[in-house]
């Protein structure tokens, strides 16, 4: 797997109440690399947050570990 898979999977773990529905998608284009997370209807809400808070704490994280790498990563989370 790819180190970004495997550190937001990591983190999602310890988020959601049922971790073995979480399913990371990655994509790579010109733009950067996108993660794609599909988790239960339950931990939806978990992982977005009120007010998206835990969703945008998610994608800053992200952004700023691999910005040192010069990658552009971003989040996406589907239900």
């Amino acid at each position: 797997m790819n180190k970004e898979v495997d550190f937001l999977q990591y983190i999602l773990e310890n988020i959601v109440s049922e971790p073995s529905e979480i399913k990371i998608d990655r994509t790579e284009d010109e733009l950067g690399i996108l993660l794609t997370v599909t988790v239960s209807k339950e931990d939806m809400w978990l992982v977005i947050g009120k007010w998206w808070n835990t969703v945008s704490a998610l994608r800053s994280v992200l952004r700023l570990v691999w910005l040192k790498q010069g990658q552009k990563v971003n989040l996406k989370v589907e239900g």
